[in-house]
Parts: structure tokens; C-alpha cells; sequence
């Protein structure tokens, strides 16, 4: 399987969906079988995620983000946050940073994701 996140020189675009904060976990949740899923369809993925702060990651890419309905919050890891509604776009580059979404309601955004290399 290829990895989530392309090489230099690669891209890839998604639109992803952020659930609220708040929705509640599946009572019948299969832990074990949704991280192999996880693994398969976003191979790469876990291995940038930091264990000890939920959904904070650093990768080599470029990314351009586009709100497409709701509102996120993007916590930048160093205590900065940015609230992003409908319509605002952010670029970033190995930015160590996490989505959350901390309204009642989905949040979509378009990604496009450009494989580069970081200096920093």
C-alpha cells in the first residue's frame, strides 16, 4: 500500500470530514479492528501522530486546507490556536499542528496535500 502522505514532488487531495468533539464513541466499537482499517486506508498515518498529545502531527508536506462547511479549530502546538469557518483557507509546511473540532457539528475541508521536504 502507498503511504497517506506523497513523496516530494507528489499529491494527493481529500476531502475529510471532523466529527464534533463531543460525538459519543460506537458502544460496539471493535478497538483492534478499527486501527487495522485505519492502517490500511491511511497507511502512514499513525506513525506521524503523537502518542501523548491526541492528533497532533508533523509531516513533509505542504498542505493547503479549505473550510468547506462548519468551523475547526487548528491548534498549532504551541499554544496557538486559529478558528477556521466556511470559506478560510491555511497553508502550511511541516507545521506541527492538530485539528479539532470543537462546535456540535461536522466540519468538512478539502485538502490538498503537496510532498516536500522540511528544513526545520
Amino acid at each position: 500500500a502507498k503511504d497517506w502522505f506523497p513523496p516530494p514532488g507528489g499529491f494527493r487531495f481529500a476531502f475529510v470530514t471532523l466529527p464534533p468533539n463531543t460525538a459519543p464513541t460506537p458502544e460496539d466499537l471493535d478497538v483492534a479492528g478499527a486501527l487495522v482499517e485505519f492502517n490500511e486506508k491511511l497507511p502512514g498515518l499513525a506513525e506521524v501522530m503523537e502518542p501523548d498529545n491526541p492528533g497532533m502531527h508533523t509531516t513533509d508536506t505542504v498542505d493547503v486546507v479549505l473550510i468547506v462547511s462548519g468551523q475547526a479549530t487548528l491548534d498549532l502546538g504551541d499554544g496557538a490556536e486559529v478558528t477556521l469557518e466556511a470559506g478560510d483557507c491555511v497553508v502550511q509546511h511541516g507545521t506541527r499542528h492538530a485539528w479539532r473540532n470543537l462546535t456540535s457539528q461536522p466540519c468538512t475541508m478539502a485538502s490538498a496535500i503537496f510532498g516536500a521536504l522540511r528544513t526545520a
